[in-house]
């Protein structure tokens, strides 16, 4: 069993309906990690100290 297939089965609505929920959910976590849990953590990790030798 996935989340995917849990949250499809438990959206309202025909398939057309689902699939837009689907996309809505989809980009509000998208949103949320790009705004929200991606700044947080950028000072916390560091990616841009790079070391060649």
């Amino acid at each position: 069993m996935s989340v995917y297939g849990f949250v499809w089965r438990h959206l309202p609505g025909n398939t057309a309906a689902k699939l837009v929920g689907m996309l809505l959910l989809l980009g509000l976590a998208a949103l949320f990690l790009w705004y929200g849990v991606f700044p947080w953590l950028e000072p916390r990790v560091a990616l841009d100290e790079v070391t060649v030798g």
